[in-house]
């Protein structure tokens, strides 16, 4: 038998990203992959409350902010949210989602008497290396935690290099994983052919470490190439003055649900990724490697790890050298093809219910 899961993430529901995608992939549904009591905030304001997906609990917490006196506030009122809406008699285990922000004090301290395995995510570790509170709270949660669960060694590297206490032994590489049906049943893409335009693809958030300033300054040099990018509204509101600035007329296509971005893969010849820092492990690569889409990054870590050499990788801070990488897809005709392949084989090896069976496997350790 697997122990009941009580998890939660403290985003407002709906929230752009890869670990809310992950997170209602595993949690929630008709037919769940870990069963699960998920939650996740009541968007707060006036505006109609959205429809949750099935399985997954929305909870009034208002308050949510980073540090002081605000913060532990915000986090005894989730606490107290979340002990209102679980009897601790049908708690199993707890997957703390994010080391460093408020849902995971909230649960230990809801809790206290189960077991934990605190999965890290990225930008848990991004806000821990900037806000002092944040960091605290991380090295807390490691130390608190049962288990710990990363998705790539550079995670691992990255979170002990924050928390150097952190007991080594606790720490388990699982990898993210993409839906199944992905990998199996891909949406049909059209045939491509390359000439003239390169139609690349951004697809995400567009907060700083995800290096699209940089690209905007590339593509701005660039002859023969159309940017597209799917990302939320107010975020691409933010950046239009970065775009009009730099004369770059990039086409938005709104923020996708996943269905309409994985048809729109086969509408563009590359995807492009440009972070800066550290990437957990880019899922949204992987997905577009299931679709046929291959794949231009920056090799940071985490992404790196994930994609390898079924990517291609380039340097998205300078314009001469990102111009040298486009070219060789003209030149070398097969390179494409190549990639296409490489992705499918790549992104394979990622489903998402071996991330589940093996995150099942250690809460059955621990309980």
């Amino acid at each position: 038998m697997n122990p009941t899961i009580i998890t939660a993430l403290d985003l407002p529901f709906p929230s752009p990203g890869g670990s809310v995608e992950l997170f209602l992939d595993l949690y929630t549904g008709s037919d769940p992959l870990l069963p699960a009591r998920a939650f996740m905030l009541a968007p707060e304001g006036r505006g109609p409350r959205p429809t949750a997906p099935v399985g997954l609990g929305l909870v009034e917490a208002p308050g949510k902010c980073l540090t002081g006196y605000a913060f532990r506030r915000y986090v005894a009122t989730l606490q107290r949210t979340l002990v209102r809406a679980v009897d601790p008699a049908d708690v199993g285990i707890l997957h703390l989602q994010h080391l460093a922000f408020g849902a995971t004090p909230a649960l230990v301290r809801a809790f206290p008497k189960h077991p934990r395995i605190a999965l890290v995510h990225g930008t848990d570790l991004i806000f821990a290396e900037a806000h002092r509170k944040q960091l605290q709270v991380l090295r807390a949660t490691a130390r608190a935690a049962d288990a710990i669960v990363v998705p790539t060694n550079a995670m691992a590297d990255h979170l002990l290099k924050l928390a150097p206490e952190t007991d080594r032994r606790k720490i388990t590489r699982i990898p993210w994983g993409i839906p199944d049906h992905l990998l199996t049943q891909p949406p049909a893409q059209p045939v491509r052919t390359t000439r003239g335009h390169f139609r690349l693809l951004y697809a995400g958030r567009l907060t700083a470490e995800k290096g699209v300033e940089a690209l905007i300054r590339s593509v701005a040099t660039l002859q023969g190439v159309e940017l597209s990018i799917a990302a939320p509204s107010s975020q691409f509101r933010a950046l239009a003055p970065q775009l009009q600035q730099a004369g770059v007329r990039a086409r938005y296509l709104g923020w996708l649900r996943r269905p309409q971005l994985w048809r729109t893969f086969g509408e563009h010849d590359l995807l492009v990724m440009p972070s800066t820092t550290l990437e957990a492990m880019g899922l949204v690569a992987l997905e577009a490697q299931a679709c046929g889409l291959p794949v231009l990054y920056q090799p940071v870590p985490g992404l790196s790890e994930a994609l390898g050499g079924s990517g291609m990788t380039a340097d998205f801070t300078r314009p001469s050298v990102l111009s040298r990488d486009l070219d060789r897809f003209r030149i070398e005709r097969g390179l494409l093809a190549a990639l296409r392949q490489a992705g499918y084989a790549n992104a394979a090896r990622y489903p998402l219910s071996k991330t589940a069976r093996e995150l099942a496997s250690l809460g059955r350790q621990l309980t």
